[in-house]
């Protein structure tokens, strides 16, 4: 399914306008992939916290668009039980891990979401170029799900 249908055409319309804003060229169709695979990712970090989950520079740009619309980042974030807060990283291409894309991508496909391929590449390829310097490269950090799981009981 596509993620698109989490927001109302306005809301779209305004995150839209900000990808597009940020990434002078960029074509309409892009951006709206861009944005469909940032509210896939945001809303499976949102609905399973605890899961190490990054998206890639790509859908990034489409999740700091999100958070710059603040209302509409925290609706989304409230349907879905939990608060997904960002961190940013400088990009560096030796910090990367292809294998917490492939996890991510992986989860964001259980939770029902359809996964674009040319979204989810690594941060040095250029076949979608975004105005994004930011990259997330392992498991131990920028994402901070809130509220935070609570640790499963011991048998």
């Amino acid at each position: 399914m596509s993620a698109r249908a989490l927001l109302s055409d306005a809301d779209a319309s305004t995150v839209l306008a900000t990808i597009l804003g940020n990434n002078p060229g960029m074509s309409i169709s892009t951006a709206t992939r861009v944005l469909d695979q940032a509210l896939a990712f945001v809303a499976t970090a949102a609905g399973r916290p605890g899961e190490p989950m990054v998206p890639s520079r790509t859908v990034d740009e489409g999740w700091h668009a999100l958070i710059l619309h603040t209302g509409v980042y925290q609706r989304l974030c409230s349907r879905f039980g939990a608060f997904v807060h960002h961190q940013p990283e400088e990009p560096d291409p030796g910090r990367f891990s292809s294998s917490v894309l492939t996890r991510t991508t992986a989860l964001i496909t259980e939770a029902g979401y359809r996964v674009d391929p040319d979204m989810w590449r690594a941060p040095d390829d250029t076949l979608v170029s975004v105005a994004a310097k930011c990259q997330h490269s392992d498991d131990s950090g920028p994402i901070v799900i809130i509220p935070k799981p609570k640790p499963k009981p011991k048998s």
